[in-house]
């Protein structure tokens, strides 16, 4: 949708409310392949530049047509997965305990990197204003899973997951949903659509109506932060 521009959180949540997220290049290279690929539609004025940043190529804006979303309090498990998280008793969650942890389990291996310390700076600004929220799989004390997004009104985008444990990070999904339904919410965005999202139960819905759901949200409550047991999901 655009280049260029900021990654302050005052930005970055502005940006969420017009139902762009950020995608920032992990390198000059991949900038200069951002270039490649776009520089005639920012020359023709079709794709705009923003204001900030030396190099406009390394900041994307993207808004995916049509958008993966979920209702949040049913975020699929699979049979097999509810049947073990009955008898997972080491499992349990929490939210909003642990959010650079998580921040940093979902950089780990990833190429490309783009959750840069400049994106991880402003996530980090807005959890603490209560905007960005994380949740957290434990097994006793051993982080193992985790997801975290940014809430705009009810709905709440979900930026990265992984998971240390099978199914860890749809366990993650699967309670944030819960606890964002709770608070009020009424839709998770899981940005790009794919195989594994659908696992979940997203469903494609057209930017416009995607659009037109998150200028129309209320307000939630506070996401309650309790360490709980996983068996609750199922």
């Amino acid at each position: 949708m655009a280049f260029g521009g900021t990654l302050g959180p005052a930005e970055l949540l502005a940006a969420y409310r017009r139902g762009l997220f950020p995608l920032p290049a992990a390198d000059v290279y991949a900038g200069a392949y951002n270039e490649a690929l776009y520089g005639e539609a920012v020359e023709s004025g079709e794709l705009p530049v923003l204001p900030g940043g030396e190099d406009p190529y390394a900041l994307a804006w993207w808004s995916p047509d049509p958008r993966p979303v979920l209702r949040p309090d049913a975020v699929r498990l699979p049979r097999r997965l509810a049947r073990r998280l009955r008898g997972a008793a080491r499992w349990s969650t929490t939210a909003d305990r642990a959010f650079g942890a998580v921040l940093d389990a979902c950089t780990e291996g990833r190429q490309p990197a783009w959750l840069t310390v400049e994106l991880a700076e402003a996530l980090t600004e807005l959890n603490a204003q209560g905007a960005a929220h994380s949740v957290e799989v434990w097994e006793g004390e051993e982080l193992v899973g985790g997801v975290f997004g940014v809430a705009v009104g009810s709905v709440l985008s979900l930026d990265s997951m992984f998971h240390r444990r099978p199914d860890a990070a749809r366990v993650a999904v699967a309670d944030l949903g819960a606890r964002f339904a709770a608070a009020g919410g009424r839709l998770l965005d899981a940005q790009w659509d794919g195989p594994y999202v659908r696992s979940l139960g997203a469903e494609p819905m057209a930017r416009s109506r995607y659009l037109a759901e998150l200028a129309g949200s209320a307000s939630t409550g506070p996401l309650a932060g309790d360490r709980l047991p996983v068996a609750r999901l199922v």
